[in-house]
């Protein structure tokens, strides 16, 4: 009877139908995706092969809801390097949709590539609507309907520069998907794997999901947006985040690269916990911090991930550690990992402690016991004097959590050096945990509302 009543008063969600988008590089898909969203999630330029990965997102259109997949550029010749890889994402995105969106370029006319691309869904077995993009004049209307030949019924005719058409795709998408599907609930921890370029990030993705699910290339630069990945693991539910590598400021180049940084940054700043992924072969650089400064100024959970352990075989782990908390003195607290992508070590690990910095981000410390600690430790060690003034301290709260906040209402909060701040801090991770977790302390003047 109890089981019965836990289920029914359990959050329900709903999973959501999805939506394919492919076809030949440069046709627009991503156009056509960001139309769809409402805003631009995937990057758009004039340049084949921009999308690699499979980009997620949830649309609303007249009270339905249902998941659209931008992929990569479908080449449909053979050969190794992107067009293989490209190829066996889209072939796992139209086997996760209800339905495909077919993007042809009215421009270009039919190609022998849009001939193959149809062959390809039509063994799909799956309702596919055919898109003649860019058709902004009247000419090309007329030139529009040379696309029966691919045999996929009615070319529907839009401009996804213009926006012009998207509505009436959306409709005949929303009347043409299956219902969504109840299931229960539950909280998400989104976890974000950041690093500089060609460190391992999305070959560590895969390790952890145990599927091909983004680009893996020697090449630095491979991945481009920040993909979100549902994944259960151990019964939690996690979001893994896989984004472009970051540089500092002044190493990023206009266009792409540019925008590929700021999505990535834009990923922490959703992020609970960061994966700060670096390369163990060649140790903790200078642009490996610059990274962990990014995620420590999300105010994310940090972990340093030493990749690529495998290539320092018979090295103790205990100096390697040591000389990475020797460089990372600004975030001391943060916690630490080694992992081996290629040889699929150390993901287990890694991943329970992904889930317990999430949780430790999101600890909440009875008021009672703060004021206890904090007016122990202030006793133990006094502030020091400013000019013939001392701190001191009324009481301290925690009124919010992810990122944890501690406000402390002091007589004045002129007299705490930023010395005696860095205290604190630590009484409250000696007494309360926190590793792994950004903390943030603010201080009130008596006089301040």
């Amino acid at each position: 009877m109890s089981t019965s009543t836990e289920a029914t008063d359990a959050p329900v969600s709903v999973e959501l139908p999805v939506v394919a988008i492919v076809g030949r590089p440069n046709v627009g898909k991503s156009a056509i995706f960001n139309r769809m969203v409402g805003r631009r999630q995937a990057i758009v330029e004039d340049l084949p092969g921009t999308t690699r990965d499979r980009l997620y997102s949830e649309v609303e259109w007249r009270d339905a809801h249902f998941r659209v997949i931008d992929t990569g550029g479908l080449d449909t010749t053979e050969g190794a390097g992107y067009p293989a890889l490209i190829r066996r994402q889209v072939e796992v995105a139209v086997a996760e949709a209800s339905l495909l969106l077919f993007v042809v370029d009215v421009k270009d006319g039919v190609l022998a590539g849009d001939r193959d691309v149809a062959e390809i869904l039509r063994r799909a077995s799956k309702p596919v609507f055919l898109l003649v993009n860019k058709v902004d004049n009247q000419a090309r209307e007329e030139d529009a309907v040379q696309f029966y030949e691919l045999g996929l019924g009615e070319p529907m005719q839009l401009s996804a520069q213009h926006s012009t058409g998207i509505a009436d795709v959306l409709d005949r998408i929303v009347s043409s998907l299956p219902a969504p599907t109840e299931v229960l609930e539950t909280e998400t921890l989104r976890v974000a794997i950041v690093g500089r370029p060609n460190v391992g990030k999305s070959m560590l993705l895969n390790a952890i999901l145990g599927e091909d699910r983004v680009l893996v290339s020697p090449e630095a630069g491979t991945t481009r947006d920040a993909i979100d990945t549902p994944f259960d693991f151990q019964g939690r539910q996690l979001s893994l985040i896989d984004t472009a590598g970051l540089r500092r400021p002044g190493k990023v180049r206009e266009g792409l690269e540019h925008h590929a940084s700021m999505r990535a940054r834009n990923a922490l700043d959703r992020a609970d916990t960061a994966l700060v992924v670096f390369d163990a072969s060649e140790g903790l650089t200078a642009q490996d911090l610059h990274v962990v400064g990014f995620a420590l100024k999300a105010k994310t959970g940090v972990i340093l991930v030493a990749n690529k352990w495998d290539l320092r075989s018979g090295e103790e782990l205990a100096d390697f550690e040591r000389e990475v908390k020797r460089k990372l003195k600004f975030a001391s607290w943060a916690s630490f990992r080694i992992t081996s992508a290629k040889e699929r070590q150390g993901i287990p690990q890694l991943l329970r402690e992904a889930v317990r910095v999430s949780d430790e981000r999101k600890k909440r410390i009875d008021t009672g016991q703060l004021n206890s600690a904090v007016q122990r430790a202030m006793v133990e060690q006094p502030p020091p004097m400013v000019k013939n003034r001392r701190l001191n301290l009324l009481y301290v709260t925690q009124p919010s959590v992810a990122p944890p906040l501690f406000v402390f209402f002091v007589n004045d909060a002129s007299l705490v050096h930023f010395s005696y701040r860095r205290y604190l801090e630590n009484v409250l991770r000696d007494k309360f945990g926190f590793e792994g977790v950004a903390l943030r302390l603010a201080f009130r003047s008596r006089r301040e509302k």
